[in-house]
């Protein structure tokens, strides 16, 4: 009985972490596909992204399910506790990177009624790193890779770099011509909802580095970090 006990706990857990590979993936592909839509003005592609945001709320609800079940009905070792308390905050992240993406995708159809702005090349530049860092925090969540969360931590810095630099080039395009400031201030919510979504991959980060070592690495400088026993 104990060893049928302990399979259906793994299956469970297992379950749970599917779950948020397939929630990972569906916010990776909103992500590119919102700034397809935008690159290419291809506005059918936007308003897939945003038809696709059920799924992304729907698999939501399904993990906070799953982790309450597992936290009520189990009694999880500190490793497997790490793990379950992780995922309910990654879960938060996770979904609100598919609703920035929803964001992204409506800016798209917004900017493809009205002639295209000269290209803004920082916007590539971010968009491309603000992916990376997407890709990065799920890709050391699932191998477990606290080296590899801290290069997502460190690299926070440069998405904020280029996100300055593009404010400042988009304000410059303002200035140059009035005709200008309603697509570049468009623009200009698309970068920060990209730094914004590069914001929640960090969060997604410091979280694999507490599921591993057991430290919360969160806002540096404002307490000393704290680490829970090993399991």
């Amino acid at each position: 009985m104990k060893a049928h006990t302990d399979k259906t706990y793994d299956a469970q857990l297992d379950d749970l972490r599917n779950k948020l590979l397939s929630l990972g993936g569906k916010v990776e592909t909103g992500i590119a596909t919102s700034m397809r839509a935008l690159q290419e003005r291809d506005s059918k592609l936007a308003e897939q992204v945003i038809a696709s945001d059920r799924e992304v709320n729907r698999l939501e609800v399904e993990i906070d399910e799953a982790c309450r079940r597992l936290l009520v009905l189990r009694q999880p070792a500190a490793s497997d506790l790490r793990f379950i308390t992780t995922a309910l905050k990654i879960v938060v992240d996770l979904e609100r990177i598919g609703d920035l993406a929803v964001n992204v995708a409506e800016r798209a159809i917004d900017l493809n009624q009205s002639p295209p702005l000269r290209p803004v090349h920082d916007l590539t530049k971010l968009a491309q790193l603000c992916q990376q860092q997407v890709r990065a925090a799920l890709d050391a969540f699932v191998d477990g890779d606290p080296t590899g969360a801290e290069a997502v931590i460190q690299h926070d810095e440069l998405v904020d770099s280029i996100y300055h630099n593009l404010f400042n080039e988009l304000l410059a395009l303002m200035m140059e011509d009035p005709r200008n400031i309603r697509r570049a201030n468009s623009l200009l919510f698309v970068a920060k909802h990209l730094e914004r979504l590069a914001d929640h991959a960090t969060n997604v980060a410091e979280m694999v580095i507490y599921m591993v070592r057991g430290t919360d690495v969160r806002h540096p400088g404002s307490r000393a970090s704290k680490s829970v026993p090993p399991a």
